[in-house]
């Protein structure tokens, strides 16, 4: 069958009308023809029915007309920004799951850059983490696959799969001259999105790991059980943000609004009306005024900034690491009639200071390099010595005589579950280890004040 140029022409003007009617609903059914032709690109149009009329007579196999309008659809999405996106109806499907918290895969928040799949942030406790990806690998290849002229969109497909089944990432990492090669094993991902813990009597921490639906009533009660630990109110409180690509806004907004009483915590600016939104604080503060440190760093993105922003805004929290991703662009999703949407960017987040946070991020208070921290060996240590040390030293006149016991008394450290000594902070998590001292000081602090 010949397709001429005027054919497709009419099919392409029907197609944008259709997509027009979708989103504006009722006002394009308003306007007459005549009028709807004028707001009509044709010129553009007779080029896009030339390159579809050359592809079906001239493509080296058959292509069936669906197949080459969703690869338009996508193409014209993907084209926009790293975010825009067509979702058919089983991933969009897939995108509702996600945001609940349990959803099939390797555990990644994934982008677009450069024509490659960058690694945002490995979601924790997932097989991606496991495996040893990081926040800011290039994933080059998928099984043999090059990524470069895949949309996201397929490449998320070829990563997904049955769980239990094994893939092979090929990842540029910076730093490391050759490419890596990493397995992993699809597994079930299912987020707990907020952990928490005692680093010391007093002194708290909680990960958010993703913004989910319920992660503000979880970071409630997650620092409720905090409190009871400590038998009273927190002295401090770590928030670690780090690797956590984000998520749902409104979960941004209430984690902020844990610690924060009044004031703007984010608001958004689109060429539509209803995309310009302003989101608010209310009372209480849950910590009751106490000090808040935030961790985030290159894998901190999208509602991780929000909130980071926010409480840096306010001067409620000091947040140290390393400079955020840089995501601050809001993305609606457009539910379609055949089941399928449009995940669209709409408009640009904004802190409450009016800091745009697209492609700049969140600077911390405080910058943390990558560290591995090691302890040195009893052998390289230097034995100091003190004036108690030193032959016929005064007494200092105001100390009682220490009994034998005490004097037998050495520091030890705690030993772990297994027996042997538990690691220092510090060498476990060197930035962890800096913010508690942090938080610390700044209790100190506020005692003396």
């Amino acid at each position: 069958m010949k397709f001429s140029v005027r054919h497709i022409l009419v099919l392409a003007v029907g197609l944008l009308i259709g997509v027009s009617i979708t989103i504006t609903g009722n006002v394009l059914a308003e306007r007459d023809d005549d009028q709807s032709a004028q707001t009509l690109p044709l010129k553009e149009l007779h080029t896009f029915a030339e390159v579809f009329g050359k592809i079906k007579e001239e493509y080296v196999e058959p292509v069936n007309d669906k197949e080459l309008i969703d690869s338009a659809v996508r193409g014209m999405l993907a084209g926009l920004d790293p975010h825009s996106a067509y979702l058919d109806p089983d991933e969009y499907k897939e995108l509702r799951v996600g945001t609940s918290g349990q959803f099939g895969g390797l555990g990644i928040e994934v982008g677009m850059e450069d024509g490659f799949v960058k690694v945002i942030a490995p979601i924790d406790d997932t097989p991606a983490q496991r495996a040893g990806v990081k926040a800011g690998d290039l994933i080059i290849k998928l099984d043999e696959k090059p990524v470069k002229g895949m949309t996201l969109t397929d490449a998320v497909k070829i990563m997904r799969g049955k769980p239990g089944t094994v893939i092979r990432l090929t990842i540029v990492r910076e730093g490391l001259e050759a490419p890596l090669t990493v397995e992993i094993t699809r597994a079930i991902i299912k987020v707990k999105s907020v952990k928490s813990k005692m680093l010391e009597p007093g002194f708290g921490y909680v990960r958010i790991t993703s913004f989910q639906s319920h992660t503000g009533e979880n970071l409630a009660r997650a620092l409720g059980e905090l409190k009871r630990d400590s038998r009273g109110e927190l002295n401090g409180l770590v928030l670690d943000l780090r690797n956590n690509p984000g998520g749902v806004l409104d979960a941004a907004v209430a984690v902020s609004d844990t610690f924060l009483t009044d004031g703007l915590i984010v608001y958004t600016e689109g060429r539509r009306r209803d995309s310009e939104l302003q989101f608010k604080a209310s009372p209480p503060d849950i910590l009751k005024g106490a000090p808040l440190v935030v961790l985030v760093n290159g894998g901190s993105a999208s509602a991780s900034e929000i909130v980071a922003g926010a409480l840096q805004d306010h001067k409620r929290a000091v947040i140290m690491g390393q400079q955020t991703f840089g995501k601050g662009s809001v993305q609606t999703v457009l539910p379609m009639a055949s089941g399928a949407a449009v995940k669209l960017t709409t408009a640009r987040y904004y802190t409450p200071l009016g800091r745009s946070i697209q492609a700049e991020g969140i600077k911390p208070d405080i910058k943390l390099d990558r560290l591995q921290i090691a302890k040195l060996e009893s052998a390289q240590q230097l034995e100091t010595v003190k004036e108690a040390d030193l032959s016929h030293h005064l007494d200092n006149g105001n100390s009682k005589p220490a009994d034998s016991e005490s004097q037998d008394k050495s520091p030890k450290e705690d030993d772990g579950a297994d027996g042997k000594p538990e690691e220092p902070l510090a060498q476990q998590d060197y930035e962890l280890s800096e913010a508690l001292n942090l938080l610390k000081g700044l209790y100190i602090l506020k005692q003396r004040q």
